[in-house]
């Protein structure tokens, strides 16, 4: 392991605590090395975990405290707790947008922290490389979630332009007879004069297709809000990187450097590492 870093809510060490060792080793009657975590004195071999000296008992403690939790359990739980934030998240990147009718991207950054923070909560203070992936995915979603209101408001818009140029060059084009006029209007609203329309249920494949194409719409919103408001969207895709960077770093496992074992009374430098 690589850094000097143990999990932020990690209670398996607690350096805190200054002790002596004198005690330890007159009682012992020799050489004894006392362990910074649970004050125990260590007469035979004895570890370094970011510079602190720790028994066998409590490496092997703290290695456990800050492994990955194995199973579906842990990874559920954060995507439930990541998906709650991610869509406060959205809801707040577009009540930004709404209110101040401009794009601030910065919100991603806010949004990355929100959805590391939960979804690190619910792995259990917990990290590594799947909870890592789910905050990613969570945060990227997360800004296309708030962008998709403004892409359906949009083509709303241009449905309603083209259905009301539609109607009206048809009349256009039967200047003389209400009758066709009538006959275009019913074609156009789906309707037949003297017939009352039937509501087709939606059927299920027909509802998961649309709710498909809507996830697929808010995952692609992103990209083509970048690549659409060129050059000043290459800030924004900036800004949406540090978001996705953020999320990452949180959710990451802690990385410990641990050395050892060391001999009591031998130079660390001198034993195996």
């Amino acid at each position: 392991m690589s850094a000097d870093k143990v999990a932020p809510n990690s209670d398996a060490l607690q350096f805190d605590r200054a002790l002596s060792t004198s005690g330890a080793a007159a009682g012992s009657g020799g050489a004894a090395v006392v362990c910074a975590n649970c004050g125990a004195a260590i007469t035979t071999e004895y570890y370094h975990i970011g510079g602190h000296t720790v028994c066998a008992k409590c490496r092997d403690l703290v290695l456990t405290s800050v492994a990955t939790p194995r199973g579906w359990g842990a990874p559920l739980k954060a995507g439930v707790f990541g998906i709650g934030a991610a869509i406060a998240g959205a809801i707040i990147y577009y009540g930004v947008i709404a209110i101040t009718n401009f794009e601030i991207g910065i919100v991603a950054i806010l949004i990355g922290y929100m959805v590391g923070y939960m979804v690190r909560k619910g792995a259990g203070g917990k990290g590594g490389r799947r909870f890592q992936i789910i905050a990613l995915i969570l945060t990227y979603w997360s800004v296309g979630l708030a962008y998709s209101p403004l892409a359906f408001k949009e083509f709303a818009a241009k449905e309603g332009k083209k259905a009301v140029a539609a109607t009206d060059s048809a009349r256009a084009s039967r200047p003389d007879s209400g009758a066709a006029a009538s006959a275009v209007d019913t074609s156009l609203t789906g309707t037949a004069p003297g017939r009352s329309t039937k509501a087709k249920s939606m059927t299920s494949g027909a509802f998961l297709i649309g709710i498909g194409a809507i996830l697929l719409l808010t995952f692609a919103l992103p990209f083509i809000v970048v690549l659409g408001s060129l050059p000043s969207g290459l800030l924004s895709g900036i800004i949406i990187g540090i978001g996705l960077r953020q999320a990452w770093r949180m959710t990451g496992a802690p990385r410990l450097n641990v050395s050892g074992p060391y001999k009591v009374g031998a130079s660390p430098s001198a034993s195996p590492a």
